[in-house]
């Protein structure tokens, strides 16, 4: 078996700049679980609260998840919702900041993922048909769809 070498990308002589990413991504639910959520009468509290705040510690613990990515320094976090309820769905934006040597989309997209991940979780038992299984419920469109570098200005 051939040995292949694994390691993270050496950015030791890479230059600080602000590194900005936002991502995207949404959940589609069914009709009365998003009326639920609106009105709040989920069981476990309110999904988007419990979203925000697991995406924040998404962000923070992906190094910690994603073998070779780069533990970096983040300066902010914005996270936001949408709800759309023709389509059934809560659409989830996130952005990262950091000034550092390394992007931050990964830790975005982790960020949107564990985001709607955790309405998923606190939602299932709305979501579950009679057979226990989760015929309408979807995580889509997960993406980045802005990346910014830039120096830092004096």
């Amino acid at each position: 078996m051939k040995d292949s070498k694994i390691s993270m990308v050496d950015v030791t002589n890479k230059e600080d700049v602000l590194r900005v990413a936002t991502a995207v991504g949404a959940i589609k639910l069914k009709k009365q679980t998003v009326e639920a959520i609106r009105k709040g009468e989920i069981k476990k509290g309110d999904p988007l609260i419990n979203a925000r705040y697991a995406a924040i510690n998404a962000i923070k613990q992906t190094s910690s998840l994603i073998f070779l990515a780069h533990p970096i320094p983040i300066t902010n976090v914005d996270v936001n919702f949408e709800i759309n309820d023709e389509q059934c769905e809560i659409r989830l934006e996130v952005t990262v900041k950091s000034i550092g040597k390394t992007g931050v989309e990964l830790e975005a997209l982790n960020g949107v993922m564990i985001g709607l991940l955790s309405i998923w979780d606190m939602c299932k038992y709305l979501e579950k048909d009679d057979e226990g299984q989760y015929p309408e419920t979807e995580i889509k469109g997960v993406k980045v769809i802005r990346k910014i570098k830039s120096r830092l200005e004096d």
